[in-house]
């Protein structure tokens, strides 16, 4: 049991490694603007996502109780 719990905690440094230095990469190359501005507008989509998902489901509800079916 615990080689398992070892084994479980070095593959996690290993990949938290793996991506610190993946996202050091990419922070220092010629196209980190370009990297960065993708995932601005990535998030900023998401966020808008969310918000009318939000928004659509509100109404929903709101909807639902001001005309009640049973």
């Amino acid at each position: 049991m615990e080689d398992n719990k070892n084994s479980k905690i070095i593959l996690a440094a290993l990949a938290g490694a793996a991506i610190g230095i993946a996202i050091g990469y990419f922070l220092n190359s010629d196209k980190k603007d370009e990297i960065l501005n993708d995932l601005k507008d990535g998030a900023s989509k998401m966020k808008d996502d969310l918000s009318e998902g939000f928004d659509n489901l509100k109404n929903s509800v709101e909807d639902h109780f001001k005309n009640p079916t049973i």
